[in-house]
């Protein structure tokens, strides 16, 4: 169990290279205009993972920060964006290298931003969620690169698998 998430880790780091990268060829009015995605645009949409994955390490390690709301705005340039986003996959990458399988089957509690009833559920399913939900809106930055006339991203997995960092995984 500890491996797939090692290798979902991976993945994340991989794929958000790959996005940013292509964000990069965008203008500061591409970067910022309303596309009808949930977050509206895809500087928005990036802060949203950034934003999402502090809320869950900060449940998940006690430490860090965590923005109280869900659409916060951390950074509104791309370039130090793309930095902060960076150091987060290598936090997020450092901490389940060091998870055990038994953490990983073990139950946390926190209180949901959206909530105040505190839950209580396994690390594992959580630790899904993470990577499950940074794949969903990653999809929708690739909507709204492809609406700006980008062309489009190989961000399946299968790809990373083919990598010479994915090959490690045994795949």
């Amino acid at each position: 169990m500890r491996e797939t998430f090692r290798m979902f880790a991976a993945y994340n780091r991989w794929a958000n290279t790959a996005l940013y990268d292509a964000a990069a060829e965008l203008s500061e009015e591409e970067l910022h205009a309303p596309t009808g995605a949930f977050f509206g645009s895809l500087i928005a949409t990036l802060n949203h993972i950034l934003v999402a994955d502090r809320i869950w390490l900060k449940r998940f390690t006690g430490a860090g920060t965590a923005p109280s709301r869900l659409d916060v705005i951390l950074h509104d340039d791309l370039a130090a964006l793309r930095r902060a986003r960076a150091a987060e996959d290598e936090r997020i990458v450092a901490w389940i290298a060091g998870l055990t399988d038994d953490e990983i089957v073990g139950t946390f509690t926190y209180t949901p931003v959206t909530s105040p009833q505190p839950v209580t559920q396994r690390l594992g399913g959580a630790l899904s969620h993470l990577f499950n939900h940074q794949t969903h809106h990653r999809g929708q930055c690739h909507m709204m690169l492809t609406t700006l006339g980008k062309p489009s991203l190989a961000l399946d997995l299968i790809y990373f698998l083919r990598t010479p960092e994915g090959r490690a995984f045994g795949c």
